[in-house]
Parts: C-alpha cells; structure tokens; sequence
C-alpha cells in the first residue's frame, strides 16, 4: 500500500477546506506508487489526488514538477494541473511533510499496448517537449549516467546475488555508455519515466500523462528511448515487439521530428535507458529492507532490455519515412 503516512479525517477534512473545492466527502487510499503517500479525494464538486512528498523527494524540487504540470496544462497537454489553495500556494505543509492536491483525470493504464496507443503515446510525449520549450524551470537529472555508477557501485558483490551474468554486463555496458554518450544533442524539459503505469488512456487516445517526479532537463531524444524501453517489451524484457516501437516512433515523429544526429543516437541513448533502470531495480533489490511496504521490481527485466539493444542496434528504430 503507497500510503506511508496517516492521516486522519479531521485533518483531510482541515486539509480540503483551504482550496476551492467543495467539502471533503470521502478519501481513500491508492496502492500504485513506490515513493509517496496517494489519496483518492471526492469533494462535494470533483475528485482529485493528494499527494504527500516522503523522504525521497525534495521539497526543493517541488515547485518545479508542480509549475511544469500547470505550464503543460495551460498549453493543452493531457497533464493533472496543481490546484492551489486560496493563497495560491501550489502546496501545502503537513507535520513537515508536503502536500499537494492535484487534478483527477480519467483513463486506465494499459499492460499490452497496442499500436494506435503506442503511436498516441509518442504524439503526447513530443507534445510536452514543444510545450515545455519556454518552460523557465530547470532541474538537473539526478539520475544520469554518473548516477547510475554510482548506484551500481553501491551494489558491490551483491550485483553477482541477482544474477551471476550481471557484473560482466553492467561493465562492458558502463565502459560502452561513458565512451559513447551523446553531449550536444537537443535539449529540453522530459519525463524520464514514462511507463505504461503512468500513462492514462481512454480507448486508443492519452488521456492522461501522471507522476513527473522525475522530470528533469536532459537530452530530450532520450526521453523517447526511456519511452521505448517501457512500452515496447514485455514486462520481463522478454520480447520485443518492433511494430509497437514503430508506432510508438512514428507518432513521436509526426509531432516532432528528430534530427539526423538524433536517430543516429537513438541505440546508445536506448542502451542508457535500460542502464538507468538496472541500476535503480538493482540498488533497490539489494537495499530495501526486508518487511517494506515496497516490494522491488527485478533488475533482470532491464538486463534484458540491455542485451536485446547491444543485439539490435539500429534495427531496434527503423526509421519512418518523410
């Protein structure tokens, strides 16, 4: 269950009562999520998410997910805004922890996505790379490659206890990314988690994209190799499915369309998305304690993800015509 903290009715009640919702009317707790604290509110007028910030996330950072919802929104991107209070406060403080109360928006997350919804989902992100474009907040990506480093060397020995194979992976991958990585790409504002599980869909349209607490400035094509290592395999890593990337591509490019030096990157930034992901599974998977609420995603799903890239090079984006 993703609610950590407690709260109780009179304080969601004290809660709901400083923004221009209508009276609280029921609150229930959301199992999805890994790092915060989600309600499902109904107010006498509407239903919102509220939010509460634990520990992993920085209260410094908060104005900058919460004034790029309202930024998107206001540009027509299918994006929750931030409702503010009556202060116009974007969130509010709880026994030292962060609140915010977001718009509520329809949809379902999909496990097998098919092509329309693939070809869907890389309109919507291409949109917010436009939309973002004059977005005047910046935030550094606390989870690129010197992160994943990091992280793995914070694995030790224990890299060996997942799999035996992965030591000898998660080397030759590093030495390959930190030859190799792209410096003078395009740039811009991405999500840099754009899982199926944070995507809201309506049939074959997006409805919603949910949860930038990752967003960040970075390579704005690696946002789409992020895009494409989630959505076009299996959960596990164990089939890849060319005609959902194609899709998944080609929507992106009738949005905006990659430069040449862009796809010619697009196998080495896909290469760092799986890496980024086995390193965070694989911290994770060693260091969660025992009895948490959390149960850790396997790392082994994204060394798969890996060696299937490293196997397929640009073949793994063939590129749309036009």
């Amino acid at each position: 269950m993703a609610v950590y903290t407690h709260l109780a009715a009179d304080q969601l009640a004290d809660l709901i009562a400083q923004y221009d919702v209508g009276e609280l009317r029921s609150a229930k707790g959301i199992a999805e999520g890994v790092s915060n604290s989600n309600w499902l509110v109904e107010t006498s007028r509407d239903r919102f998410i509220l939010t509460m910030y634990e520990t992993r996330t920085d209260l410094a950072d908060l104005p900058f997910f919460l004034g790029l919802l309202d930024h998107l929104a206001a540009r027509n991107c299918p994006v929750p805004r931030t409702i503010h209070d009556r202060d116009g406060a974007p969130f509010r403080m709880i026994e030292g922890k962060a609140v915010a109360l977001i718009e509520f928006l329809p949809g379902v997350s999909v496990d097998r996505p098919g092509i329309a919804q693939a070809q869907a989902v890389g309109q919507a992100l291409a949109g917010i790379h436009l939309a973002s474009a004059d977005f005047p907040g910046h935030r550094a990506n606390g989870l690129a490659l010197d992160a994943w480093r990091g992280l793995l060397a914070g694995c030790g020995d224990g890299l060996a206890r997942i799999d035996p194979s992965l030591p000898a992976l998660v080397a030759e991958e590093l030495a390959f990314l930190v030859d190799r990585w792209p410096q003078d790409l395009p740039r811009s504002v991405i999500h840099a988690d754009l899982f199926p599980d944070n995507v809201l869909m309506l049939g074959d349209s997006v409805s919603g994209l949910i949860d930038f607490y990752f967003a960040c400035t970075d390579i704005t094509a690696y946002d789409l190799a992020v895009t494409h290592a989630a959505w076009c395999f299996d959960p596990d890593g164990s089939n890849f499915h060319p005609e959902i990337a194609a899709a998944l591509v080609e929507g992106y490019e009738s949005v905006r369309r990659l430069s040449d030096e862009e796809w010619a990157a697009l196998p080495i930034l896909a290469r760092g998305a799986a890496m980024r992901f086995l390193a965070t599974r694989s911290y994770d998977w060693l260091h969660t304690p025992h009895g948490a609420l959390v149960t850790p995603k396997d790392p082994m799903a994204f060394a798969r993800r890996s060696r299937a890239y490293a196997s397929m090079g640009s073949s793994a984006f063939p590129r749309t015509k036009g």
